[in-house]
């Protein structure tokens, strides 16, 4: 996984408290927390699998 890095810039006439919830979107968006959150301790292969297959189980059952 390649590192991210959300920017943003303040827009004219915008309050920091936009910017700070425009930012947490684009963070959010980008999936930035779940990739830390899933780095943080070790998970072996195997049990990656099992989550992804279980991910894509859901996901799919959702569209149906």
């Amino acid at each position: 996984m390649a590192s991210v890095n959300a920017e943003v810039f303040s827009r004219r006439n915008e309050s920091t408290e936009q910017l700070i919830k425009r930012f947490s979107r684009k963070v959010r968006k980008e999936g930035i927390l779940e990739q830390y959150k899933e780095k943080m301790y070790y998970e072996k292969p195997s049990d990656k699998r099992r989550r992804m297959k279980k991910r894509a189980k859901k996901q799919s059952k959702q569209e149906n």
